[in-house]
């Protein structure tokens, strides 16, 4: 076993340096991971460039997902060999996370990874493609069919977004994808996107109630570009969100709710119960095209991360990032 490794620390001035560690300086819990994997998702960004204090306790190794293998274990739950992941939890805010070849892990964290994925495509899926599936199994809860209508992805180049379209795609949903990097057409119909809006024609001032458009929203911006999107949902109809890039703020109305009888339904990747990360998984384990996936993947190396922090909170990133801890 190497006695010491490097990993991407947030020390206690909030500023992310590569760090030597050793085993003893892990976190004491019951499950030690030889990470292989993390990702970079625009939560990531904002900690490891200091832009929002998502780190909570200092020093912090960052970074929200981890998949790789069990080499240690006090748990029964887990035995050294298992391929296992870790999606939220607290990770990179109070528990330390994934940039770190290996890392101690709360057992109540790890799920086992699917047969159908290696740990690098885990770590493609990762926290963006997995809350790409809460929300698309939220559209599907509600009782949304494909024929009732197109269903509007917001941040649509951004990982979520990205994953989003593949599997509303595939599961046979019109999608209409919402982007200002209007460059990127070829690449979001690639992904399945039957056709595309702009960003400026979201993110503005709305009417209380606009021409119904959209069966379904999976929105990952907030702001404007949500609200304006509310006015345009169909009667009966949802909007599942889980991010904020846009802002926090919704200057929106209650007509939509009260006269259309819209849904406004938050999806938490970060403490969703462990039976509803089953299914997603196991959702994306059967609906996700990973030869698509593939197209949308890039993977860096753990000394890259400071820069691509930046460049995601610029909305400078296209589809998913895979990190790999040990280069």
């Amino acid at each position: 076993m190497t006695d010491t490794f490097q990993a991407l620390l947030v020390d206690e001035n909030r500023e992310a340096k590569l760090q030597t560690l050793s085993i003893a300086d892990l976190p004491d819990e019951a499950v030690l991971v030889d990470v292989e994997y993390s990702t970079l998702n625009f939560k990531d960004g904002l900690a490891v460039s200091g832009a929002s204090p998502i780190c909570q306790k200092l020093p912090m190794v960052c970074g929200i997902d981890l998949a790789g293998t069990v080499s240690e274990s006090k748990d029964s739950r887990f035995n050294i060999g298992d391929k296992v992941l870790a999606n939220g939890y607290g990770l990179s805010e109070r528990h330390w996370g994934g940039y770190s070849p290996k890392q101690r892990v709360n057992p109540d964290f790890l799920l086992t990874i699917p047969a159908e994925f290696s740990s690098q495509q885990a770590m493609a899926i990762g926290t963006a493609g997995y809350t790409a599936m809460l929300c698309v199994n939220a559209i599907r809860d509600h009782g949304v069919l494909p024929s009732d209508g197109p269903i509007l992805v917001t941040g649509s180049v951004g990982g979520v977004g990205s994953v989003a379209i593949m599997l509303l795609s595939a599961l046979g949903y019109e999608v209409t994808a919402a982007t200002g990097r209007p460059e990127q057409e070829g690449y979001l119909k690639t992904l399945g996107a039957s056709s595309i809006v702009t960003r400026g024609e979201l993110a503005r001032k709305s009417k209380p109630l606009e021409r119904e458009l959209w069966a379904g929203v999976v929105d990952t911006v907030g702001s404007t570009t949500l609200a304006t999107a509310l006015s345009q949902v169909k009667y009966n109809g949802i909007a599942a969100v889980c991010g904020l890039a846009g802002g926090l703020d919704l200057p929106g109305n209650m007509m939509p709710f009260i006269l259309r009888n819209v849904r406004l339904q938050g999806c938490d990747s970060v403490m969703a119960p462990m039976a509803v990360r089953v299914r997603a998984w196991a959702d994306l384990a059967a609906y996700l095209d990973l030869s698509l996936l593939a197209t949308a993947t890039i993977v860096e190396p753990l000394s890259r991360v400071p820069t691509l922090a930046q460049e995601i909170i610029q909305g400078k990133v296209k589809g998913r990032v895979v990190i790999d801890v040990n280069s």
